[in-house]
């Protein structure tokens, strides 16, 4: 019998798009059953927030282009905090340029995923993750 490892995942998204949000949140819940998300509309207090979690987030999905801090400002504050060493970060981002993802990848990203998400592939890719696998899917 096959293991649903999502299920079993502690999940943070951050984003400010209420959109966006609502298709994580469909996308978690319906598609792969997740049971332990949490959504951030936006990154203030962000620390506070995330170190009050617990447990930690197995996994921090960030969109790059959120307020007060970005994506980038989240990755280096996780980065910094030993309690979250296990944290796979990924960058969920509309903006995929090939400059954009070489900064994703040289600024310590996990991964990354372009928006719009979709219900076809986004299961997979967060399997592939869980597994241990690197994800650039930003087409």
């Amino acid at each position: 019998m096959e293991i649903n490892i999502a299920k079993h995942t502690n999940f943070l998204y951050v984003d400010d798009n209420d959109k966006s949000r609502l298709v994580m949140q469909l996308l978690m819940e319906k598609a792969m059953d997740a049971q332990f998300l949490t959504i951030f509309e936006d990154s203030a207090d962000f620390m506070e927030r995330v170190t009050a979690l617990s447990p930690p987030p197995d996994v921090a999905l960030l969109d790059i282009n959120v307020q007060p801090h970005d994506g980038f400002e989240m990755l280096e504050m996780l980065r910094k905090n030993p309690q979250l060493n296990h944290t796979k970060i990924i960058a969920v981002t509309a903006s995929v340029t090939n400059e954009e993802i070489e900064k994703l990848r040289d600024c310590g990203f996990d991964g990354g995923i372009g928006k719009p998400l979709r219900v076809t592939t986004f299961p997979s890719l967060i399997n592939q993750i869980l597994n241990g696998e690197t994800v650039w899917h930003v087409v």
